[in-house]
């Protein structure tokens, strides 16, 4: 059975923890993201699931069985590397093939596989030419064949589109999603970039400082970010965090806010939460809204930035001592320097603990 699941997973270079007492599982047929910046341990795991890092304590196991001790060719597990490693002087054909010759199969074998992993990734008009007569994402897709074409236990990749364009990644993203959803194996992808995971996994594990934040559907990993980094990591623009600080607690939470007091209608994660008490308001540029005056739930800001995309515009706002970006719609956003009130969305509003972790609104 196709299946990967880390448990307790450590990982140490001397004094350094790259990767600290994780636990993850990867159904047969799911794609799940590792998710995080640079240095936060995610490709570190991702070789140690191939073999190739021994960890240092915990265990691997790819399909229920214990790998820890197996060489990376034991644990029959295909990895996309970042860099194609195409040999040159090979046709794509040859190069899908190699892997197979280790295998010592039958040429009519050989032939049938290759021949339907190029029929699968499109690649049959080019099974003659070299990796140089290659575009990149052709190259990409010649190095996913020879990963699947030896129809292992599980996919590993270890960030797949970094080398291409914004336009052949977003192509690409799409390929392999379908190429991977057809073979219900066990696939874990290494990216730093969000829409990559959003786009292609099942299950995001976002990690930070080698550890685990938060391991949830794209969906919840974005609607209810399990704390501040991932709230703050997570989502283009990225979320407006303001600390504040509990004034009052009737029916709605009174907040010193942005250099201000505001009222808030959190529902009952407020509760939780005596005056005095410091937290987090969170809430996305798209969940603010701009007011012609104001009412006692919104705060003021100059608008300092305007920011152009295209059917939409990003504002950059300052309110004392914060700074709110808003999304309006094109042609609608006012002058810089000009003087606005803000309020929030309810539905869209995130609260989180002094300790930086999620209260339910």
């Amino acid at each position: 059975m196709s299946t990967i699941e880390l448990s307790n997973l450590t990982k140490q270079f001397g004094d350094l923890t790259a990767v600290n007492a994780i636990d993850l599982d990867v159904a047969a047929g799911e794609v799940v993201c590792l998710l995080g910046p640079s240095g936060c341990g995610k490709t570190t795991t991702l070789r140690m699931i191939a073999g190739l890092e021994a960890a240092t304590a915990g265990e691997v196991l790819i399909g229920g069985e214990r790998v820890n001790e197996l060489a990376p060719r034991e644990r029959n597990v295909a990895m996309v590397f970042q860099f194609y490693a195409l040999y040159p002087t090979l046709s794509v054909a040859e190069n899908i093939a190699y892997p197979l010759h280790a295998e010592k199969l039958a040429p009519d074998e050989i032939a049938a596989r290759v021949g339907r992993t190029m029929e699968i990734l499109e690649l049959s008009h080019a099974a003659d030419r070299i990796p140089g007569r290659l575009s990149e994402g052709e190259k990409q897709r010649v190095a996913v064949g020879r990963a699947i074409v030896r129809e292992p236990s599980c996919f590993l990749f270890d960030e797949p589109l970094s080398r291409l364009d914004v336009q052949l990644r977003e192509t690409m993203r799409g390929q392999i999603k379908e190429v991977l959803t057809g073979l219900s194996k066990a696939t874990v992808i290494v990216t730093h970039d969000q829409l990559e995971a959003l786009t292609m996994a099942d299950r995001i594990a976002v990690m930070r400082d080698g550890v685990i934040e938060q391991f949830d559907t794209p969906h919840r990993v974005f609607s209810k970010p399990a704390n501040v980094f991932v709230a703050g990591f997570i989502g283009t623009p990225q979320m407006n965090l303001l600390s504040a600080q509990v004034t009052a607690r009737n029916g709605h939470l009174g907040l010193r806010l942005a250099g201000q007091d505001a009222r808030l209608d959190v529902g009952e994660a407020g509760l939780s939460l005596a005056p005095g008490a410091d937290c987090t308001i969170g809430v996305r540029p798209r969940g603010v809204f701009l007011r012609g005056e104001d009412d006692g739930d919104s705060l003021a800001a100059t608008v300092d930035l305007i920011e152009p995309m295209g059917a939409e515009t990003l504002l950059h706002l300052t309110a004392v001592d914060a700074d709110i970006r808003v999304v309006v719609p094109r042609g609608q956003q006012p002058a810089v320097g000009a003087r606005v009130h803000v309020a929030f969305d309810r539905d869209k509003l995130h609260l989180f603990d002094e300790s930086g972790g999620r209260l339910e609104t």
